[in-house]
């Protein structure tokens, strides 16, 4: 499978080395607006993104992932596409651990010894870092990202969008609201609202998000 990668910054790097964790599987070009035109190279390409819209349906067998930390802007750019779901790769490391009755949306990577567990269902666009732990039951929101060695117990909801900051606990049947952020090491033992940033042990609401600083995360 060729694999077109929009972004080439620091989250791009841990989505190459995931693209080489799995055989079948080709990078034939990185997409960022900081290339102002196409530029070819003897086994990839560097282009603006919107030049995806022009080459995707020219490329055989070829998929995209956007390689951005952002949630906000992986979205942006997913509804500035206007390209078909499936167009979007779900990538997973071969050292992840998941159930076979989990299910993950397009455009989601899994990283190295995340695990996965039964019946939880991930949407699309999301990020489930490096060791991260979603136990049975969850549901994971589009463009969510849970952060390296977060658990979250069983029959926890994250809503779209929200970041679960590094090695945070989530107990079970807690909510986290849309866009909302937990600060890394924290503990969540009650469901929060929407845009707001919490952190501590427990994890209290610190304060109401703007969009302008939710894109600084």
């Amino acid at each position: 499978m060729n694999v077109a990668i929009i972004g080439r910054g620091g989250h791009s790097k841990v989505i190459e080395d995931l693209i080489a964790s799995n055989e079948n599987m080709k990078i034939i070009g990185y997409f960022d607006d900081k290339y102002r035109s196409l530029k070819l190279h003897d086994d990839y390409c560097l282009a603006p993104i919107d030049y995806l819209k022009d080459i995707f349906h020219m490329q055989e067998d070829l998929k995209i992932i956007i390689a951005i930390g952002n949630n906000r802007v992986r979205k942006q750019i997913f509804e500035r596409l206007h390209l078909p779901l499936e167009s979007f790769a779900t990538i997973i490391h071969p050292s992840a651990c998941v159930s076979p009755s989990a299910t993950i949306g397009c455009g989601t990577v899994v990283m190295p010894r995340a695990v996965i567990n039964a019946d939880s269902v991930i949407g699309i666009h999301a990020i489930i870092n490096t060791g991260a732990i979603i136990e049975h039951d969850n549901h994971i929101g589009d463009y969510v990202h849970i952060s390296p060695n977060s658990t979250l117990t069983g029959m926890v909801k994250v809503n779209e969008g929200a970041h679960v900051g590094s090695a945070s606990v989530v107990i079970p049947k807690v909510e986290i609201g849309q866009w909302s952020v937990i600060g890394a090491g924290s503990t969540v033992i009650h469901s929060l609202p929407s845009k707001v940033m919490a952190v501590g042990l427990p994890a209290r609401t610190k304060k109401i998000l703007e969009w302008s600083e939710y894109n600084e995360k």
